[in-house]
């Protein structure tokens, strides 16, 4: 079973593939956390875990999940957990983070793997997306790697295959402890309205809801705290309207296709 989240679309094509691969099913997070999060963990059973990195830490409606997370089965040691985490470089100390959440629920993490894609973050003034030939790059190897991460999982293996970067603690700890506080908001963003076009797509493609709009209407951000600043409703965007405070002037737009 793979637990994924997923916002421009880099995890969900990693989830999609590692399902296919290892013939596993896929759970979107955002749709298990409008139910009870109670699972069946059939024996020998793997739980996986796909995800992208969000200022160096685990999306906070991931570890959301995992409080609320609920499994059934005779013995969790038994269990073989992974998590594969995409991001656009380093990823710190996201997976002690994890592991630490994970703990709580009777699950140790046997294996995890970063997955460099595409970068998709543009929130503060030295982040953009990449390039249209690092873009290409960065999937084709990717595609390689997740065969290989594929082979290592149906094998069991213990491994870790994480890059953590240069002072991952400080990033983690300290930039994501200011990124958790000050940065996951929806108050920043904002529409320019002669651009608008009233599509309706990114309150479409908003992963937890918490933009008011549809077709014919001007997008409103509703500021409910479940908004993780993931961008989606930026990057889908078809005519660039939509702006996070003044850090996004002039910057590209990305989501996996």
């Amino acid at each position: 079973m793979i637990f994924y989240f997923s916002a421009t679309g880099n995890s969900r094509w990693a989830a999609n593939k590692l399902s296919q691969l290892l013939h596993d099913k896929i759970i979107f997070i955002p749709a298990a956390l409008k139910g009870d999060c109670r699972y069946n963990i059939l024996q020998e059973e793997s739980v996986g875990f796909v995800f992208p990195v969000h200022g160096w830490r685990p999306p906070k409606i991931v570890r959301e999940f995992i409080a609320k997370l609920q499994i059934t089965s005779e013995d969790l040691s038994h269990h073989y957990t992974y998590a594969v985490i995409t991001a656009g470089d380093d990823i710190g100390m996201t997976i002690s983070i994890l592991e630490k959440d994970l703990s709580y629920k009777d699950l140790k993490l046997n294996s995890a793997f970063s997955l460099i894609m595409p970068e998709s973050y543009v929130g503060l003034p030295f982040m953009d997306v990449d390039t249209a030939e690092v873009v290409k790059q960065k999937k084709r190897e990717a595609s390689e790697q997740l065969f290989s991460i594929a082979e290592s999982i149906s094998k069991h293996l213990n491994i870790f295959q994480i890059k953590r970067g240069n002072w991952p603690r400080f990033k983690s700890y300290v930039i994501g402890q200011y990124f958790v506080k000050h940065l996951v908001t929806d108050k920043r963003f904002w529409v320019d309205k002669d651009k608008c076009v009233k599509c309706g797509i990114c309150a479409n493609v908003c992963p937890v809801d918490d933009i008011e709009g549809g077709h014919g209407k001007i997008p409103i951000w509703l500021h409910h705290p479940s908004c993780l600043t993931c961008f989606n409703c930026y990057h889908h965007c078809p005519h660039h309207a939509i702006e996070f405070g003044r850090f996004t002037k002039n910057k590209g737009q990305y989501f996996y296709t």
